[in-house]
């Protein structure tokens, strides 16, 4: 059942090590928005929060501990949402919530990868907008090598479109980094991780100490928490940093190889530690697995 956790699967979600393999690009992923900001609207909550999207200026990367640093490797402007897809958001669109913790301004999670996918089109065409993805689920990827993802949709890039879509990992870094505005924190928006974000320590209710363990988050009654509470980022983007982890496009492999087992998670969650918390951490899961962590932010394509 999605809703039931073991506790070594909860462990294995943050017992995820950093991987020294150089970034990965997608130069399809990565083209240029449309730049008229009016086609970008806001979604507004009950409550009138504006989940909007946020105009990222594109270029080189300025953030000297980001991962890209210093790399030949510039990004065009692109809009991202400032919140993390609220639960509210993935009912209007799906009908239906999949999440353990259940709260309409709580950011969705237990979403896996082809979850999102589907999302990112269904909401597409809710709005009139071109899908970005297709999706062949009769058609086994053979770019994807793993062992354990029985779905293994073909998912493909419709060029041109203008829906919505996930980040690549350069572009989730880009933005979590600052962009041109960056002044090079590890988190995204400060060096303070409390600043910024929800995670072990502090997601519960109070702050804990000593090392990481399952007990002592469950018995703190640790949860992920509503979106954008915490401070934003220098380009007014909230909860890049803890909350969530947040799916990207990418495999988790070296740059420029469109195939892997491992999709890229970025910003680490409320169950995660500090060190996959920072902005360069390359996260990785399954396209097919989800946790009570796992949730996302949308891009808009062309």
């Amino acid at each position: 059942m999605r809703k039931l956790l073991t506790c070594s699967l909860l462990a294995a979600l943050i017992l995820v090590s950093a991987c020294s393999e150089q970034p990965q690009t997608d130069k399809n992923a990565q083209k240029k928005p449309a730049q008229d900001a009016a086609v970008v609207q806001p979604v507004k909550s009950e409550d009138n929060k504006d989940n909007s999207f946020v105009l990222v200026k594109g270029g080189a990367f300025v953030n000297t501990k980001s991962s890209y640093h210093g790399k030949d490797i510039k990004l065009p402007d692109f809009y991202i949402g400032k919140y993390e897809v609220t639960q509210e958001e993935w009912v209007n669109v799906m009908g239906s919530n999949p999440s353990q913790f259940s709260g309409g301004k709580l950011p969705v999670e237990m979403v896996s990868w082809y979850d999102v996918i589907e999302y990112c089109n269904a909401r597409s065409v809710k709005e009139g907008l071109k899908p970005y993805y297709s999706i062949d689920k009769n058609t086994k990827d053979p770019n994807n090598k793993s062992e354990h993802d029985q779905l293994k949709w073909t998912v493909t890039i419709n060029e041109g479109a203008n829906g919505y879509r996930l980040p690549t990992e350069a572009e989730w870094e880009y933005a979590a980094s600052g962009g041109q505005q960056s002044k090079s924190y590890t988190y995204s928006g400060s060096d303070d991780v409390n600043e910024v974000a929800w995670y072990w320590r502090n997601a519960g209710d109070k702050y804990l100490m000593g090392d990481w363990t399952w007990p002592a988050i469950e018995n703190n009654h640790d949860a992920p928490k509503t979106i954008g509470l915490k401070k934003p980022n220098e380009l007014g983007l909230y909860d890049m940093t803890g909350n969530v982890r947040e799916w990207c496009w990418d495999w988790y492999v070296g740059q420029d190889v469109p195939q892997g087992a491992m999709r890229v998670v970025k910003g680490g969650g409320w169950i995660g530690d500090i060190g996959s918390a920072e902005s360069a951490f390359r996260g990785k899961f399954e396209p097919n697995g989800f946790g009570p962590d796992q949730g996302f932010r949308l891009v808009r394509g062309e």
